[in-house]
């Protein structure tokens, strides 16, 4: 039975990560590495992340300085950052790029927290589903004879407890976010 338990708590666990690793990838207004963590450079013939090939510094809070290993990527590099999602406009100065992460506009920012809200709603989907799955485990080894009703009762209890402490981590998570894409 705790087997079951520690089981679907990982699963918990691993939505609430997943979550948070999204998050990252949200533009707050502030400059941050983890923007970056999607693209992709063509680099010697292959699709490579930017940071196998290059140092991602944050010198300040609205500039990103991108520093390629190998000099000759830097038209890749830059190349890849335009085409990506991120709306950022790079600057090549010959030996590294900088990106200056304009401020957003209250509409952006507005945009970017439903953004937010929808990823926390999925995964509070995702969590209520985990419970779901748990519980038809749990009365499959009820019915298979592998659980008592009262240890079937019991467990089901506990994974609700797991449900309701990950759902409000899942709220705070998006509360804190709301609140760092809404600062000015």
């Amino acid at each position: 039975m705790n087997d079951v338990l520690k089981r679907y708590e990982d699963k918990m666990k691993k939505t609430l990560a997943a979550l948070e690793d999204g998050f990252a990838l949200l533009r707050t207004g502030r400059a941050s590495a983890a923007l970056f963590d999607k693209i992709r450079v063509d680099a010697y013939g292959a699709k490579s992340p930017l940071k196998e090939v290059a140092n991602i510094s944050i010198p300040e809070a609205r500039l990103v300085v991108i520093q390629p290993w190998d000099k000759a990527l830097l038209g890749e590099i830059e190349k890849a950052i335009l085409t990506s999602e991120l709306s950022l406009n790079p600057s090549n100065d010959g030996k590294l790029i900088r990106i200056s992460i304009p401020p957003l506009t209250g509409d952006r920012r507005k945009e970017i927290v439903k953004q937010a809200k929808a990823q926390a709603e999925q995964a509070r989907v995702a969590v209520r589903n985990i419970r779901r799955d748990g519980n038809d485990e749990l009365k499959k080894l009820l019915k298979d004879g592998g659980l008592t009703e009262d240890e079937e009762s019991k467990a089901s209890s506990e994974l609700q407890k797991l449900t309701d402490i990950y759902i409000g981590k899942v709220d705070k998570t998006v509360k804190d976010k709301e609140k760092e894409i809404m600062e000015v």
